[in-house]
């Protein structure tokens, strides 16, 4: 028998020893030699880039984003063995439709924060609209501590809805509160044979 899924909540701390230790890895960088081009021909411009490490190790405030980003409810649960970080907020007045946003690569959730309150709220924000349950999970590994400790093991790609092979499997009116309905599909001649 499965155990049920454990989620506990999560405020993101970074300890005072680790941004230390970036800052001291910040200031003892060791530059190489201005390059005899005009600035950005090759490569990154070396003062511009002397101006953004000494913002980060002297100028930006890390405690003021950790306040931020913790006006957000952030939870953690484990799955297959992985620490998995998102934050999950509730449509204002309940009764939301529940909707994932996720990130890509070298991105993270923090992009997406400021979406939550318009589709949480959006008549707060003069939309006229469903409001959304919004749950905006982590890569594996960027906002947790653990990351994946073994090789993914690749799920059969799920086709797109409405494609020859999956038909019926689009959204419709009679389904109202479901973004997709995805069941799997066989390949056919058609989905198969490239010249149809």
């Amino acid at each position: 028998m499965t155990e049920p899924l454990r989620i506990e909540t999560y405020e993101i701390h970074v300890g005072d020893d680790v941004l230390d230790d970036l800052r001291d890895r910040i200031r003892r960088t060791r530059w190489p030699p201005e390059t005899p081009a005009k600035p950005w021909q090759q490569g990154t411009d070396l003062t511009y880039l002397r101006e953004v490490l000494a913002y980060w190790a002297d100028g930006f405030d890390w405690r003021a984003q950790e306040l931020e980003l913790n006006r957000h409810a952030h939870f953690r649960a484990e799955i297959d063995g992985v620490q998995v970080h998102f934050v999950h907020q509730r449509a204002r007045g309940g009764d939301g439709i529940p909707l994932i946003l996720t990130h890509g690569w070298p991105s993270s959730f923090v992009e997406l924060l400021s979406l939550v309150p318009w589709l949480t709220d959006p008549a707060a924000h003069g939309i006229d609209g469903p409001a959304f349950d919004v749950v905006i999970p982590s890569l594996p590994g960027y906002a947790s501590p653990s990351g994946p400790t073994a090789p993914a093991s690749r799920p059969a790609r799920p086709r797109r809805p409405g494609t020859d092979s999956c038909r019926g499997s689009a959204t419709t009116a009679s389904a109202p509160r479901a973004a997709t309905s995805v069941r799997p599909c066989r390949p056919t001649s058609r989905s198969i044979d490239p010249s149809r």
